[in-house]
């Protein structure tokens, strides 16, 4: 068995027109990739084309990766972009009908998990852009906080603050106590 080339050999090979290479080092981002635009936006529909945006934009900017950070930090900050345009094009849009149905569970209990993955979702929707980009990218993809600032271009400890703040806002969501400005019900006299 031959060992998996690594993310710089593979953006080499790539970028001299190698396109193998590149096939598989899109293949191998992709899942992550996919997931965090699922994630990010809320909707398999754009999330698909947020993906679809965010490889094709991978692919054309690797000449541009010029390998400060890991590959694959690189590659959720053009996927992050990606969301973020999706996310401002969705606001141009009227919304219609379902815009998603629950995704496939593959092992426990398929209804508890699909609820909660629904429950998880809606919670992640109520939040400002800014904790659900933060906290999407740590849960979810596992990035440590310096590859989160990285990604977003703030300091580790506005990454630190987004991400406690938005894990308490979806706690509270799924416990029925929302906190963020806006969100807690008034008393009216």
């Amino acid at each position: 068995m031959t060992e998996a080339a690594s993310d710089g050999t593979l953006v080499e090979r790539a970028r001299r027109g190698d396109r193998d290479a590149l096939e598989q080092l899109v293949r191998r981002h992709h899942d992550r990739i996919a997931a965090l635009c699922r994630r990010m936006c809320g909707n398999d529909a754009d999330a698909a084309d947020a993906t679809q945006e965010a490889l094709i934009a991978v692919v054309r900017g690797l000449d541009r990766f010029d390998g400060r950070s890991a590959f694959g930090t690189w590659a959720y900050r053009v996927a992050t972009n990606a969301c973020l345009d999706e996310l401002r094009r969705r606001s141009r849009r009227p919304v219609v009908g379902i815009d998603r149905l629950p995704e496939p569970v593959a092992a426990g209990d398929p209804a508890a998990a699909v609820a909660a993955a629904i429950d998880v979702d809606a919670a992640l929707a109520t939040l400002p852009l800014e904790f659900r980009v933060a906290v999407v990218l740590r849960d979810l993809c596992a990035l440590d906080y310096r590859e989160i600032a990285e990604v977003l271009d703030v300091p580790v400890g506005t990454v630190r603050s987004r991400i406690a703040r938005g894990r308490a806002a979806v706690a509270a969501h799924l416990t029925g106590n929302p906190t963020l400005t806006g969100q807690r019900p008034t008393e009216s006299t």
